[in-house]
C-alpha cells in the first residue's frame, strides 16, 4: 500500500477511474472515451470501463502520438499529484525505448520537411515584387 492513497484490496476500481487517478487523462470521460474507442487494452485484450483493475495486470495505452505499456502496481481511485500518481504503475523497459525511438523519428521527419507556417520577411516581400514586376514586363 503506498502512502497517502485510500487503497483496499476488496474494493474494486474501474479501470476509468483508475486511468484518470494514474493521470493517463485529464477527465473520467477522456478515459472513457479512450477505453471506448480501443485505445487502451488491459492484458492484451479491449475491455469495458466498468473492469475491475487488479495489482499485476499489464495495459497498453495510446494517447496522442505516443503508446505506453504498463504494470499496474497499485490501485487507487484518488486523483493525487504526478509523483504519488506515478507509484501506480510501472512503464516497461520496451516501452521507454519504443516511445524515445518514436520521437527521435518524428523529430528527424519534422527537420526534413521545410517550414510554411510563417509569413515573408520584409526582404522575401521585396523579392516577391520585383520577380512580380520583372515578370509583368516581359509579358506582351
Amino acid at each position: 500500500m503506498l502512502p497517502g492513497f485510500n487503497m483496499t484490496t476488496d474494493s474494486a476500481v474501474r479501470i476509468d477511474k483508475w486511468l484518470w487517478a494514474a493521470r493517463f487523462f485529464k477527465t473520467r470521460s477522456l478515459a472513457k472515451q479512450a477505453i471506448e474507442g480501443g485505445k487502451v487494452f488491459y492484458n492484451g485484450q479491449r475491455v469495458k470501463t466498468s473492469k475491475s483493475m487488479e495489482i499485476g495486470a499489464q495495459m497498453r495505452i495510446r494517447a496522442g502520438w505516443d503508446e505506453k505499456t504498463v504494470n499496474v502496481t497499485a490501485v487507487s481511485s484518488q486523483r493525487r499529484n504526478a509523483t504519488e500518481a506515478s507509484k501506480l504503475y510501472q512503464e516497461t523497459a520496451e516501452s521507454i525505448a519504443l516511445r524515445e525511438q518514436r520521437a527521435l523519428e518524428r523529430k528527424m521527419a519534422n527537420l526534413t520537411m521545410p517550414n510554411q507556417a510563417h509569413r515573408p520577411n520584409k526582404k522575401q516581400r521585396r523579392q516577391i515584387h520585383q520577380f512580380k514586376q520583372k515578370s509583368e514586363s516581359d509579358s506582351p
